[in-house]
């Protein structure tokens, strides 16, 4: 699992679900490293999103004006600061440790148990755990583009390991002084992720 990885999608999939799958990968690509000129020359030129909760159109716009701005250099320096860092990194992109309920041990163990279930494992030359938000945003896209997993499915993994990231790691972000573009990255992961919540609240 890896947020580098490239995106393939279930011949089958409707559009709507390969939005989702690709915002997924997005914000897992976004997480796992820095941006190159590339991506940001492709989330500067993105179409606008067409949605009824405005929210998430004025984030995705402002990601774009962001993207279109940014220097590579400068991400990469940013990304190094604030997720990364000298010792004990400012802020931290791994879900164990926004966990009130368990030990930093045990979220891990059952991560692993259910993606053994699921059929996936991480690789050999994975640098990072498996509760790093990249490889969990992918493992979404997985579920959604390549597996066409049941929404329940979604649902559970998202609730469980994703959902309860978001809040505090969005504000980690927010309040940071190492961040200024993945401020714009956490606003639009925000707004993404409450649509993805309510959504699965209706099921």
């Amino acid at each position: 699992m890896s947020g580098a990885q490239p995106l393939s999608f279930h011949p089958a999939l409707p559009p709507e679900e390969v939005a989702r799958a690709n915002f997924y990968g997005l914000l897992a690509r976004l997480y796992y490293a820095p941006p190159d000129a590339r991506l940001l020359e492709a989330i500067a030129g993105a179409d606008e999103i067409e949605a009824e909760d405005g929210g998430i159109a004025l984030a995705w716009r402002n990601l774009a004006r962001a993207a279109a701005s940014a220097e590579p250099e400068a991400l990469r320096e940013e990304y190094d600061s604030a997720f990364i860092g000298t010792g004990k990194a400012p802020i931290t992109l791994y879900a164990a440790a926004y966990s009130i309920k368990y030990s930093n041990e045990a979220p891990l163990a059952g991560l692993r148990a259910e993606l053994a279930a699921l059929g996936l494992q991480r690789r050999e030359n994975a640098a990072e755990p498996e509760d790093h938000i990249a490889a969990l945003f992918d493992v979404m896209r997985f579920l959604i583009a390549e597996q066409k997993t049941p929404l329940e499915t979604q649902q559970r993994f998202f609730s469980r390991w994703i959902w309860p990231t978001v809040q505090p790691l969005c504000a980690a972000i927010e309040e940071s002084t190492h961040t200024a573009f993945y401020k714009a990255v956490a606003r639009f992961m925000k707004c993404f992720l409450e649509l993805e919540h309510s959504a699965f609240e209706m099921l």
